[in-house]
């Protein structure tokens, strides 16, 4: 086909041009807008055997499939295996790793295992799934929580965390200890409901020896807002070469003791306020 008329006449002129550009980098839009051809049958013939731009090829949705089925089979994976891993068919892994070599049989109370391995492993990752939605769901269902409620809340907390006032030992004041960030930060929201003010609280880590004391006091007083030089000096545990200690990991900042100048009225209110709670509830079983 030649073109000797109109604005196509010098052809192989523009075709130079053409295949400059897409060697430039140009898609056939830009090199369409760019030479003014809006004939696809002419811009086809411009750029015939000119390879696109890398930038312009789709992405295929499968080559990510491809990879990994290919991975699979080099590590012996059957057929069915990787259809379940993978959920593509069979058809489509048969063309994709129809140049590896097939893998060794292997016995048949092995394969048997391995399929009770996958089963039981995507049994964990529905139990999982189920159980993140029902803590999403029983979080969002909380709301915003009253002064009254994080009250109520903070006296049940402190009678099972913090120190409590006995008949041969007197000690009425507010002391808590706990590990848990979560659980500190809620308690100093608990303080904060009471209208205990900061300049009231001391704080002091207690922590194994060996672990880092520094590290520590830096966490836990960034948590509660204050520096660091106003902790009191830390309590370290001594190390029992008898007991197997677990707690190693770098997370690991000990506990973080809190204690409340003046507060003998205010532990006098926490104890009324928890059996206030006991005693409701033992007269709704009654």
């Amino acid at each position: 086909m030649t073109y000797t008329n109109g604005k196509y006449a010098d052809f192989e002129a523009l075709r130079e041009r053409a295949v400059a550009l897409r060697r430039a980098g140009l898609s056939r839009r830009q090199i369409r807008d760019r030479l003014h051809v809006d004939n696809n049958d002419i811009l086809n013939r411009l750029l015939e055997g000119e390879p696109p731009p890398a930038w312009t090829k789709r992405p295929n949705a499968k080559d990510d499939l491809r990879a990994r089925a290919r991975e699979l089979r080099l590590q012996g994976w059957t057929y069915d295996q990787i259809q379940v891993e993978l959920g593509c068919s069979k058809s489509s892994i048969s063309l994709w790793v129809r140049d590896l070599p097939k893998p060794e049989r292997r016995d048949p109370s092995e394969q048997a295992k391995l399929a009770s391995q996958k089963r039981w492993k995507h049994e964990l990752a529905v139990r999982d799934e189920e159980r993140q939605k029902t803590k999403a769901a029983a979080q969002s269902q909380v709301g915003h929580l009253s002064d009254r409620e994080v009250f109520l809340t903070g006296v049940a907390l402190y009678w099972a965390e913090g120190a409590k006032d006995k008949a041969y030992d007197r000690r009425e004041r507010l002391q808590f200890i706990n590990s848990d960030p979560d659980v500190i930060s809620f308690y100093l929201r608990w303080l904060d409901t009471l209208g205990v003010e900061p300049e009231r609280l001391r704080f002091r880590v207690s922590i194994h020896e060996s672990a880092d004391v520094t590290a520590a006091e830096e966490f836990w007083a960034a948590l509660a807002g204050v520096e660091p030089p106003t902790f009191q000096r830390a309590t370290l545990k001594k190390h029992n070469p008898r007991t197997s200690r677990k707690n190693t990991l770098e997370a690991y900042r000990g506990c973080l003791v809190i204690y409340v100048s003046k507060s003998a009225d205010l532990y006098r209110r926490m104890e009324g306020a928890w059996y206030g709670i006991v005693g409701d509830a033992t007269r709704r079983l009654e």
